[in-house]
C-alpha cells in the first residue's frame, strides 16, 4: 500500500499555505517594524527611518512598568486559582460517575464559549449588586472564569487517558491518598497541568474585554496599550510594548505545545 507521507504538496497548495501564514502573521511583523520607526505620531510605510530610541523611552516610563507589574500579578493569581479549581473539577468529572455529570461539564466550559462582553457585564453587575469595590481581586475573579476552563480542558483529557487501574493498584499496595496522588496521578497529569497553566497565564496577561468591565481605574498592560492608541503620545512606544506582549504570550504557548504533544504516553503504564 502506497503511503501518502512521501507525496509533495502541489504548487497551488503551497501558495495557499503561504497566503494563510501571511494573513495571520503579517500584522504582527508590522508591529515589530513600527517599533523601530522614527515617525512618532502616525503609521507610514515604508518607515521614514529606523531607530532604537523608543526602547530606551519605554524602559524609562514608569506607567509601562506599573501596568506590566499589574498584568503579571493578575495573571499569576488567576492561574493559581485556575490550577486548583480546574484540576479538582476535572478529577470529579473524569474519575467519578454521578447524575448530571455531563451537564456540569458543560457549565464548567461555558464561560470560555460566551462572548467576553457578556462575561464582563455579568461580573460587573454582580460586583455592583454585592457592593464589591473594583480592585485587583475583581480583575482576578474575572480572569479566573476563563482560565479555569483552559486548565480543566487539559486536565480532564489527561485524566481520561489515565487508567484507573493504576490508582487502584497503588491503593491496594498500601499507599494513602497523598502518596497515590504524588507518585501516580501527578506524574500522569503534570505536563497537562503545566501546559494548562501556561495557556491560562497567556490568556489572562493579554485580556482586554473582561478587564474593562472589572478593573475600574486599574490599568493592566493591554488596557494601557488601548489607552495609548486612543490618545497617542509616542506611538512607537506602544509597538515596543506590543513586542513584549507577543513574546510573553508566545513563549508559554510554545512551551505548552511541546509539553502536550506527547500526551498519549501514560506514566507508570509500563511498570
Amino acid at each position: 500500500m502506497r503511503s501518502d507521507r512521501g507525496q509533495r504538496a502541489s504548487l497551488p497548495l503551497k501558495i495557499a499555505a503561504a497566503g494563510g501564514l501571511l494573513f495571520l502573521h503579517l500584522p504582527i511583523l508590522l508591529i515589530f517594524v513600527y517599533a523601530f520607526t522614527t515617525e512618532e505620531k502616525s503609521y507610514q510605510w515604508p518607515p521614514p527611518g529606523l531607530t532604537l530610541q523608543w526602547f530606551g523611552i519605554a524602559w524609562n516610563r514608569p506607567d509601562v512598568w506599573s501596568a506590566l507589574a499589574l498584568s503579571v500579578q493578575v495573571a499569576t493569581i488567576a492561574t493559581i486559582i485556575a490550577l486548583l479549581l480546574g484540576t479538582l473539577c476535572a478529577a470529579a468529572v473524569s474519575q467519578t460517575k454521578f447524575f448530571g455529570r455531563e451537564a456540569i461539564s458543560l457549565l464548567v466550559i461555558l464561560p470560555i464559549a460566551l462572548p467576553g462582553i457578556i462575561t464582563g457585564i455579568a461580573l460587573r453587575s454582580a460586583f455592583s449588586l454585592f457592593d464589591i469595590p473594583f480592585s485587583v481581586w475583581t480583575i482576578v475573579l474575572g480572569h479566573a472564569t476563563f482560565c479555569v476552563v483552559v486548565v480543566y480542558n487539559n486536565a480532564v483529557a489527561r485524566f481520561r487517558r489515565t487508567s484507573g487501574s493504576l490508582i487502584e493498584a497503588s491503593m491496594d499496595l498500601g499507599a494513602d491518598g497523598f502518596q497515590t496522588f504524588r507518585h501516580v496521578v501527578l506524574p500522569n497529569i503534570g505536563t497537562a497541568l503545566l501546559a494548562g497553566g501556561m495557556l491560562a497565564f497567556a490568556l489572562s496577561f493579554d485580556e482586554v474585554i473582561v478587564t474593562t468591565f472589572t478593573g475600574g481605574q486599574q490599568m493592566t498592560l493591554p488596557i494601557w496599550m488601548l489607552e495609548e492608541l486612543i490618545r497617542p503620545r509616542q506611538r512607537p512606544v506602544t509597538n515596543v510594548v506590543a513586542m513584549v506582549v507577543v513574546l510573553v504570550t508566545f513563549l508559554p504557548i510554545l512551551a505548552a505545545y511541546y509539553l502536550t504533544r506527547d500526551g498519549d504516553q501514560i506514566a507508570g503504564g509500563g511498570k
